[in-house]
């Protein structure tokens, strides 16, 4: 069965970057595909965006939009209002980037810009936010995700990247287990 995520974001901060993370590190394993794209409007820094990247046992060749997602990433929380979850499917979950608390079962909150700010130095989130839907998704390991930014990133990105995806990975554990 299909699993399809949404990505929401703002131009410079990486959704697609992430999306197609995602997609490498799902499709690293046997028998398992990946389909990662972009929507964008005026293609400007800042400007909002989506990204897609759609997950299966079988090639994936459906490139439209995802309309009803299983998961919604949000990189930025100015995106994010409460009509989202009518774009959710049933058992679906909200990740969201934001240092507010939420007390809704289906979103995860966690605050991507701090760990961004500290180990990064620079507020782009998106592979901090992959760390954290590894934890969130049972599909997919952290060290599929490490191995999707050792081969896909330029080399002196790994180290802090890597670093944020780990510290991610544990905050989002905090809140997924609690």
């Amino acid at each position: 069965m299909m699993i399809n995520i949404r990505w929401h974001g703002r131009g410079g901060q990486g959704a697609f970057t992430a999306a197609r993370l995602l997609g490498a590190a799902y499709s690293s394993h046997e028998n398992q595909y990946a389909l990662a794209f972009p929507s964008f409007g005026p293609e400007r820094r800042g400007a909002p965006i989506q990204a897609f990247t759609k997950l299966d046992t079988k090639p994936v060749v459906n490139r439209s939009e995802v309309n009803k997602a299983d998961y919604i990433i949000f990189l930025d929380d100015t995106l994010f209002t409460e009509g989202i979850l009518k774009e959710l499917n049933a058992d679906g979950k909200v990740l969201l980037n934001t240092k507010q608390s939420i007390n809704d079962p289906r979103i995860l909150t966690i605050d991507a810009d701090s760990i961004a700010g500290e180990i990064l130095r620079q507020p782009i989130t998106n592979t901090i936010m992959l760390g954290a839907f590894s934890e969130v998704f049972e599909g997919i390991g952290l060290q599929d995700i490490k191995e999707a930014i050792q081969l896909h990133m330029p080399a002196k990105l790994h180290d802090r990247n890597i670093r944020a995806v780990q510290q991610a990975a544990v905050e989002i554990h905090r809140e997924v287990v609690l």
